[in-house]
């Protein structure tokens, strides 16, 4: 595991590789991994480098100690008081959540602990999550008179409209399962499962055509924002478009000739 270095090499930032899975942790444990300026910037650097690595196949994002993240880090926000600070920062946070739907890599939350406020929205803009059954969930900031804005544009594209609007208004906790029931979550198991079945899942995509998983996750994304008949236009002309690359090809002649298929990559 390699330290992506912040001021003094200070590693706020770690990266694994193996077998084509990527994974990125938050390394602020005493801060609770919060999305501090230098931690987003160190984010962002690091999803647009993995955006062009074809070897990666796979990108999973963990959070070292209690906490997988409880959101942006207050007193750095508190502490630089002025407009100009909030909507750098803001900027930043937003710019990192899209890049990760449009990154062709699958992304994966790993949920350990607390996922609070921007921490939930980070959960909610990735394409896929797995946390633990003593995981919980907040957006928590109208506790202390911030309507957490940004978090709600990745939970209200999640789940219900008011299942997410009673969390932005009461800052109330969820467990892991009631994540899982709301939509929020992919899979529930226990802590000690928790690598297990997030190593399973990334194997599982991993094992796909990286070219049809990429060419797939744009149109997924650009598809939502879209109505019925743009929509089936758009993943009409990629389904057509997928059909003519070389991973579809190989994929369906492996199919045919009943053996496994070797991707050539995207």
């Amino acid at each position: 595991m390699s330290a992506i270095p912040h001021q003094a090499d200070a590693p706020i930032l770690l990266r694994s590789d193996q077998g084509g899975v990527t994974t990125l942790t938050l390394n602020r444990p005493s801060q609770f991994n919060s999305l501090s300026k230098p931690m987003l910037e160190a984010l962002i650097a690091e999803v647009d480098a993995i955006a062009h690595d074809s070897s990666v196949r796979v990108v999973v994002l963990a959070g070292e100690g209690k906490a997988f993240c409880a959101g942006h880090d207050l007193k750095e926000m508190r502490g630089n008081h002025t407009l100009a600070f909030q909507q750098e920062l803001f900027r930043l946070c937003g710019k990192f959540m899209v890049k990760l739907t449009e990154m062709p890599q699958p992304v994966i939350a790993r949920i350990h602990g607390i996922a609070t406020a921007a921490g939930c929205q980070l959960v909610s803009m990735c394409d896929l999550a797995v946390a633990a059954d003593v995981a919980r969930f907040a957006v928590s900031g109208i506790n202390v008179g911030l309507f957490c804005a940004t978090p709600s544009v990745g939970l209200s594209r999640n789940m219900g409209r008011k299942q997410a609007f009673e969390m932005l208004v009461t800052g109330d906790f969820i467990d892991a399962h009631e994540a899982q029931r709301r939509g929020l979550v992919n899979r529930v198991v226990p802590l000690e499962q928790l690598d297990e079945e997030v190593a399973r899942l990334a194997a599982a995509i991993a094992a796909k055509s990286p070219m049809g998983i990429s060419m797939g996750k744009q149109m997924f994304y650009r598809q939502l924002e879209m109505g019925m008949d743009a929509a089936y236009q758009m993943a009409a002309e990629t389904m057509a478009c997928n059909m003519m690359t070389e991973d579809a090809v190989e994929g369906i002649d492996a199919f045919v000739a009943k053996r496994k298929p070797e991707w050539k990559g995207r």
